[in-house]
């Protein structure tokens, strides 16, 4: 079945912009009534999403699928990998785990994945009058083009026609955009159309001469300079660097602070995932919220500790402890101060943590650290699903999702923190300063956020909305792309589909 019209951005390397701008087009598109499906064929990452359709995509895919304002799919994001430790990765494709494999494995396999990647693409494209994809990394990566699927092999198979994005911020613009266009093959380079520049800072006009170097050395158009767009960082962020700077920048919402303010320590733990919990919390005006990287000790003043996700439970768990991390959480603890951990964070609090099967590194047994009387086994079918939850001591209604392996039981599971269609999730210690769940997402409810953050004497009611911010900022990115790109010329680029064999 022929696709609609399509096209791919892809980057002149890692952190350009590429999954902001398809966000932005997606709203942009949207708006004008098509259509819009975004798609990314390889994403790696462990921030990911439970899809509508149930599995786990990359949440830029979640967030550019909610700016296109289209349900969730594992189709949009087919293939993602989920660094493990040791150096592999888990490997999910079209949303079930299918199997863990080291780096050179995957690339003597990855070849083999293009069948469902062009699978999930022609069954968005029955959906769709526009697809935006996404490439991964860079083209440019040459030593990986054999067996590609994530950029220019994809484009070749697909005929889709590519723009590729330059960072200007970092430096170098020119010589990574006319760089790219070097080492590419005729073949490859032949799919290109056109360029845009992202992330401008100061006076547009003052990169003219730029402009012109680029496309007498590529021949291709510039499609646009589009200026660093500041409020990026009220959107759900993809990578743990992006969340690292948005809190050094502390400058990540417009919102006046609160006298009483909640400050929250989260050690960054080496394979941290889903740290997308956090986001509600860093924009909430009357949180104080501080990501403590390795060496440093967890703040002596901090209200609360939050222990995030992780990929790999027992090997973070051993990362806290070798940064002195367990004895700042129970000295914590022993002044009265509240602990919370989500999902493998959760795991880590309890007395054990079992892994017979060797389902995240090898297989082994570890002692957590003790503060909730229960423990977890790492087996059976992993659980990703959407969950609509009741908060246990306020009532409040929370939607979130579950993407964990293992079963954790015990004592303090009779004081769950949520219940779920009459079953009991996640615990509280008898002292109530210690609570963990598998449930992610639960801080977007305002309601609950503001009920929660109460009990450290935050200011009443939250008066900030967290939904409505990204929504809110996906219309300004909207208008900002608008504004700086040439939107109908791209549209025109997307119809013209490019016969591989001639490229």
């Amino acid at each position: 079945m022929p696709l609609p019209p399509a096209l791919m951005l892809q980057g002149t390397g890692s952190s350009v912009g590429k999954s902001l701008i398809v966000a932005g087009l997606c709203r942009l598109y949207s708006q004008r009534g098509m259509n819009v499906r975004p798609f990314k064929p390889q994403n790696m990452s462990n921030n990911a999403a439970v899809a509508v359709d149930g599995g786990e995509i990359g949440r830029a895919q979640a967030l550019q699928a909610r700016a296109a304002g289209t349900p969730t799919s594992v189709h949009m994001n087919p293939v993602l990998l989920k660094p493990e430790a040791g150096g592999g990765s888990q490997i999910i494709v079209q949303g079930s785990r299918r199997h863990s494999l080291s780096a050179r494995e995957y690339i003597k396999k990855k070849s083999q994945l293009m069948t469902p990647v062009l699978q999930s693409l022609e069954l968005l494209g029955t959906q769709a009058d526009l697809i935006i994809a996404e490439g991964a990394g860079s083209p440019a990566e040459i030593n990986l083009r054999t067996g590609d699927i994530a950029n220019m092999g994809f484009a070749i198979a697909t005929g889709l026609p590519v723009v590729l994005i330059g960072d200007i911020d970092r430096g170098g613009v020119i010589a990574s955009l006319v760089g790219t266009h070097e080492v590419l093959d005729p073949g490859d380079r032949e799919m290109v159309r056109g360029f845009i520049i992202n992330k401008f800072r100061g006076d547009i006009s003052l990169f003219d001469d730029g402009i012109r170097e680029i496309q007498n050395r590529t021949g291709w158009p510039c499609l646009g300079i589009v200026p660093y767009f500041n409020e990026a960082s009220h959107l759900p962020l993809e990578d743990s660097a992006d969340l690292t700077n948005a809190l050094m920048s502390n400058g990540s919402h417009r919102h006046t602070r609160t006298r009483q303010t909640v400050k929250i320590a989260v050690p960054r733990l080496p394979r941290i995932a889903n740290f997308d919990d956090l986001d509600p919390l860093r924009l909430e005006p009357s949180v104080e919220l501080s990501l403590v990287e390795s060496g440093e000790p967890l703040p002596g003043d901090s209200d609360l500790i939050l222990i995030a996700g992780s990929k790999s439970t027992i090997d973070d768990l051993e990362a806290l402890r070798t940064n002195g991390w367990d004895i700042d959480i129970l000295a914590h603890h022993r002044r009265y101060g509240m602990v919370l951990g989500i999902c493998g964070g959760y795991q880590m609090l309890g007395r054990t943590i079992d892994d017979p099967g060797g389902l995240e590194g090898p297989a082994r047994t570890c002692n957590g650290l003790g503060l909730l009387d229960v423990v977890t086994s790492m087996q059976g079918q992993k659980q990703v699903r959407l969950v609509e939850a009741e908060h246990s001591q306020t009532g409040l209604n929370v939607t979130g999702y579950e993407i964990h392996l293992g079963h954790t039981s015990g004592t303090d599971c009779a004081r769950p923190m949520f219940n779920i269609a009459g079953r009991q999730e996640g615990s509280i210690s008898k002292d109530g300063l210690v609570m963990g769940t598998q449930l992610h997402g639960i801080f977007a409810s305002d309601e609950f956020r503001s009920a929660f953050l109460k009990q450290f004497g935050s200011a009443g009611r939250s008066y900030f909305a967290y939904e409505n911010e990204i929504d809110s900022t996906l219309d300004q990115l909207a208008e900002h792309l608008q504004k700086h790109l040439d939107v109908d010329l791209i549209l025109e680029i997307a119809a013209q589909k490019i016969n591989a064999s001639n490229a």
